[in-house]
């Protein structure tokens, strides 16, 4: 008997030995992958941070240099408050407008609902520079249609240079950005309130809730992992905005429109400055991580 069971326990570790190496093997394209592009990456961004690197010659250790010059950085500080601008404003109307328009067409025939769907989530999966074209071509000062449809109601008297002018550069580029951070959400919110336990609702119905009330206490509290999720992504995509910028005005006029990403990209491949561009790649990273954890902390306790 004893026999046995030390034979059968062999035979269960042997297996699960097997399982995990045949895991491991699995997983290692994956792992090789998330190592070389992701973390080793990561690592070489805060290490490229410490030096004077530029092309052309070998890198030389500064410290925190780069650091000191950034936040001396008069444009530094322009290009966060510009992405702050885009942040604060985008990701509470992407998130607002996308539950308000999910729950309108989940109570729509399902065709119908499929059909507002893909409406919705085209612009996501069109590519960036095509949509980039259609806007341009939209906020043109010349033949562009806002212009054309604002004089013809009578809304402006002359034509307005939209992405030329610093009072209406910055407001453009949130627009363009909101039509095409809405289309995931509204995707995500319609499957969360399908998944909804409809039972809770009827039962509320029956005992005289309204509509309103059975949204916010029964539906509500069930979409929070689904709402904690989009706020993350919203942030985190809303902070990276980089080709509507480059595509649209190059941080101009006169820097209104510089976000952190786009000077990033500015000082690291024109200018050559790698370790500038690194140390501003790292404290980007840093209020991410600080945002995304504020996010997280406040969705749980609700």
């Amino acid at each position: 008997m004893a026999n046995k069971v030390i034979t059968l326990n062999t035979k269960n570790r042997r297996l699960m030995i097997h399982e995990t190496v045949t895991s491991y093997l699995f997983l290692a394209p994956f792992l090789l992958f998330f190592v070389m592009f992701v973390l080793y990456p990561m690592f070489m961004c805060v290490y490229t941070s410490f030096f004077d690197a530029t092309m052309g010659r070998e890198d030389v250790f500064i410290g925190f240099a780069n650091y000191k010059t950034l936040f001396n950085d008069p444009v530094f500080w322009t290009a966060l408050k510009n992405t702050m601008v885009i942040v604060i404003v985008s990701v509470p109307i992407t998130c607002i407008f996308s539950l308000w328009v999910a729950t309108v067409i989940s109570k729509m025939p399902v065709v119908a609902t499929s059909a507002f769907r893909c409406i919705f989530y085209l612009p996501v999966v069109t590519g960036s520079v095509a949509v980039t074209v259609v806007w341009k071509w939209m906020f043109n000062n010349y033949y562009g249609i806002f212009n054309y449809l604002g004089q013809n109601m009578g809304l402006i008297d002359k034509n307005i240079n939209w992405l030329g002018d610093e009072k209406y550069a910055l407001g453009c580029i949130i627009l363009i950005l909101l039509t095409t951070s809405v289309g995931q959400p509204i995707v995500l919110y319609v499957s969360a309130l399908d998944n909804v336990d409809k039972s809770l609702v009827e039962a509320a119905e029956v005992d005289g809730a309204t509509e309103m009330q059975a949204f916010w206490k029964i539906k509500w509290p069930q979409m929070m992992p689904t709402t904690l999720y989009i706020l993350v992504i919203t942030t985190i995509n809303s902070f990276q905005c980089f080709a509507l910028i480059q595509l649209l005005t190059s941080g101009g006029p006169n820097n209104s429109t510089m976000t952190i990403m786009y000077y990033i990209y500015y000082n690291a491949f024109k200018l050559y400055k790698y370790g500038y561009g690194n140390a501003m790649g790292v404290i980007l990273a840093i209020i991410i991580a600080i945002l995304s954890a504020v996010q997280f902390k406040a969705g749980q306790e609700k």
